[in-house]
């Protein structure tokens, strides 16, 4: 009897501890993360999201909501592969450290070691620049640089050409001074890969990373898929309606944001970088060190904090491969992913053994920033911040600012119609530009309306309409890329236009539209 009663206190107090630390925690069931994509997904018109959690090495929640294809009706489930776009960058960073693990590489080793025809514009700068700096979005290049190269898709740019174009793209800040996210240093970071391991970047993630880790589905790009029956189509927004677009990637730049992947493939990735690159039964296997892993997760350039009052965020930095930054008193290790009509997030918190991997076929980042901030709350003991009302407010507010720029733009193009009759003369700047890095564009005259179009990114093609003075506005016939921009004519000193420059129009047109690096030169 005694025993029996020991017992029984015994297990009351361990139950008592449990709802203790439940009742701190407050971490959300499998039904109100069900709800909570719900919501998610009704709030931010997103057809289709997939979530996984990771806990002390285990999936505990994998899970597909809505629609992976609007015009199939095709639902998402765990196994549904999207586009992870630049979460593939944490799969190059670390083939990169196996290879310095291996001793075939350093990571302060010279670039030109290795690529002897990596030229950046400063000459100081390429002969310094290092395997490290591939990596860490110091270069000194302006945000998104070079990424009309391989954005939007269609190009004919290939990794030769990007590589040898890097030359002309300015330095906007000193060198390894500021952070602005690049994407092309990524695309030779691939390529040193494949220089040193003799097999090519895609291969290597593949049987290197994803086959000794028991991925199933996965592929290091959407051409290598083997299977993609259960694969998402990306959506976007087309004249205020959701649809589904044509799967906006090039090859070119796998390296940077490549992989296709699913939530159960993605949580053994998750669950390696939390176990410090060891895996297997007992993590008996090892795919990097120790040593590459800190490395990895190591401050690397610095990035100002943004202070979101729950987490009392006192540092943010960019390791290799990885966001870090601090989170109510816990490291975080994140990133993000976007292609056209994609958006993806992973967070780890090592601290607490926590994962969480986000999905979505939806370029609207605001919709996995909820999700994930949510369940995080719940682990954090973060109480009372309604994260899908936070950002479907801060969604509103931007859209509200974008609206009211691109409408007095519409204005004043009306204005100036009425102006003109109607009659536009184009006659002045027709003909041929070139600029050093991204080729030839050519204004001309196509079904009676002044017409302009990239040669070598054929999607850059739409109608021209008279602003202001010598600059016009183009409005691109794909309308699901918000990208119209600004062309601005330049004279020679007989009054002709002689070159151009560009500037996008919206403040949500994504970086990748690097317009603002444009700098064309009227051919004679």
């Amino acid at each position: 009897m005694k025993k029996s009663i020991r017992n029984f206190a015994f297990s009351i107090g361990s139950l008592l501890i449990l709802f203790t630390i439940s009742a701190n925690a407050q971490t959300l069931s499998s039904k109100q993360v069900d709800s909570l994509v719900e919501l998610t997904l009704k709030t931010f018109d997103v057809p289709g999201i997939a979530v996984g959690i990771i806990k002390d090495g285990h999936l505990i929640h994998s899970k597909g909501y809505g629609i992976a294809n609007l015009k199939t009706g095709k639902k998402v489930d765990e196994y549904t592969l999207f586009g992870i776009a630049s979460n593939s960058k944490s799969y190059t960073a670390a083939a990169l450290g196996m290879l310095v693990d291996e001793g075939k590489i350093k990571w302060d080793d010279k670039v030109t070691d290795y690529i002897p025809e990596f030229k950046m514009y400063n000459p100081y700068v390429t002969e310094e620049f290092t395997i490290r700096d591939l990596l860490t979005h110091r270069s000194g290049l302006g945000l998104g640089a070079g990424d009309l190269m391989m954005f939007p898709d269609q190009s004919d740019f290939t990794k030769k050409d990007i590589i040898h174009n890097l030359r002309y793209l300015k330095q906007v800040s000193s060198f390894r001074t500021k952070y602005d996210y690049d994407n092309n240093l990524y695309i030779v970071a691939g390529e040193v890969v494949a220089k040193v391991s003799g097999s090519s970047w895609e291969d290597f993630i593949e049987k290197r990373i994803m086959q000794p880790l028991g991925f199933k589905n996965s592929a290091a790009s959407v051409a290598r898929l083997k299977d993609n029956t259960n694969s998402i189509r990306p959506h976007a927004p087309v004249d205020g309606k959701v649809e589904t677009i044509d799967i906006d990637w090039s090859e070119s730049a796998n390296a940077a944001g490549g992989i296709w992947s699913n939530i159960v493939d993605e949580s053994k990735w998750v669950i390696l970088q939390m176990n410090h690159g060891k895996y297997g039964e007992g993590l008996k296997q090892t795919l990097f060190s120790e040593n590459v892993h800190e490395e990895m997760w190591s401050p690397q350039t610095i990035i100002g904090a943004t202070t979101i009052a729950p987490y009392n965020t006192h540092f943010a930095a960019y390791g290799l491969g990885w966001f870090l930054s601090d989170v109510k008193g816990y490291k975080q290790i994140t990133h993000t992913g976007g292609l056209a009509g994609i958006v993806t997030q992973v967070v780890m918190i090592p601290e607490l053994n926590l994962g969480i991997i986000v999905l979505t076929n939806q370029q609207i980042g605001a919709a996995f920033s909820a999700i994930s901030n949510t369940i995080k709350d719940g682990y954090l003991g973060v109480k009372g911040q309604d994260w899908v009302k936070f950002f479907a407010d801060r969604v509103a507010k931007g859209k509200a600012e974008a609206k009211k720029i691109n409408d007095a733009v519409a204005n004043t193009i009306i204005e100036q119609t009425k102006k003109s009759a109607g009659v536009f003369n184009i006659e002045p700047y027709l003909g041929k530009y070139i600029d050093p890095w991204f080729g030839e564009v050519e204004i001309s005259i196509k079904d009676g309306k002044p017409w302009l179009v990239s040669k070598r990114s054929p999607k850059l093609n739409g109608s021209l309409f008279s602003y202001k003075g010598n600059t016009l506005i183009v409005r691109w016939t794909d309308r699901s890329m918000d990208a119209d921009a600004f062309v601005m004519f330049s004279t020679d000193k007989d009054g002709k236009p002689s070159g151009i420059k560009m500037n996008a129009i919206s403040p949500l047109t994504d970086f990748s539209f690097d317009f603002q690096d444009l700098d064309f030169k009227k051919l004679n």
